[in-house]
């Protein structure tokens, strides 16, 4: 039996929020990333989130990133380790003081853009983010890329890991993310998606930007709230899924 988890970065587009989108996404996933601040999201954003996962029954996560709202979170910054270790702590220690009092716990930590790319192949980044955590709580589970360096550097701090693939992104041959500056980093045909997200889901596998074949093991696959068509693809997942008996279940 094939069980998967589905996950999406939520709280960055305050005009999904206010028109239900998020909502409607947020219903077909298992767990949410909330953004807490660092690129995007307030108090009231994280609030109206903690609620919607509340409703459904969603995992809550914190999606902390460099502090950087002007470039959304996707530029490198140049900070030291303790920089980092403060800016994730600040970030989720806010999300987790109010899930406490909406009587819900943040469950897992998942970093977003710069911070996510930079701790899969930096050291000193990837222990950064995990002695952060640690000021908040050591039984967070942390989610990162499959096969990348920050999945071994957490597991060697003790953290739970929960490696992720994606379904809306492009692999380089190497296994990291493509570029968001190149025009195919991003899948936002539902077919195609869905596809990839089977691929991952029942074979371990996704094809990389050249035709070369990847070995990934995820158990969770992401879709991003603000690619084209998320709601699509998360419902062409579902379908996908149900007819090849895989099931959607949270980590």
């Amino acid at each position: 039996m094939i069980v998967i988890d589905l996950n999406s970065d939520v709280g960055e587009r305050p005009e999904a929020l206010a028109d239900g989108t998020e909502e409607k996404l947020i219903s077909n996933i298992t767990s949410a990333n909330i953004a807490c601040g660092g690129h995007a999201g307030d108090e009231s954003t994280m609030l109206h989130l903690i609620g919607i996962c509340k409703k459904y029954g969603i995992n809550i996560g914190a999606h902390p990133s460099y502090p950087d709202k002007e470039n959304f979170g996707r530029l490198e910054i140049d900070l030291t380790g303790e920089e980092i270790s403060n800016a994730v702590f600040s970030q989720v220690t806010q999300l987790t003081k109010l899930a406490d009092k909406s009587g819900v716990k943040v469950r897992h930590v998942k970093p977003h853009g710069a911070l996510y790319n930079s701790a899969a192949k930096d050291r000193l980044v990837a222990e950064s983010i995990a002695d952060g955590l640690k000021k908040v709580d050591d039984k967070l589970i942390l989610c990162g890329l499959a096969g990348s360096l920050m999945i071994d550097v957490w597991k060697e701090k003790g953290f739970k890991v929960i490696a992720e693939a994606f379904a809306d992104r492009r692999y380089e041959p190497v296994g990291t993310l493509r570029s968001r500056k190149f025009s195919n980093s991003l899948i936002t045909n539902p077919e195609e998606a869905a596809n990839q997200a089977l691929m991952i889901a029942k074979h371990k596998m996704v094809i990389s930007n050249n035709g070369k074949e990847i070995q990934i093991d995820a158990q969770t696959i992401c879709i991003h709230s603000d690619t084209e068509n998320s709601h699509l693809i998360v419902n062409q997942i579902h379908k996908l899924f149900r007819k090849e008996g895989i099931f959607i279940k949270p980590f």
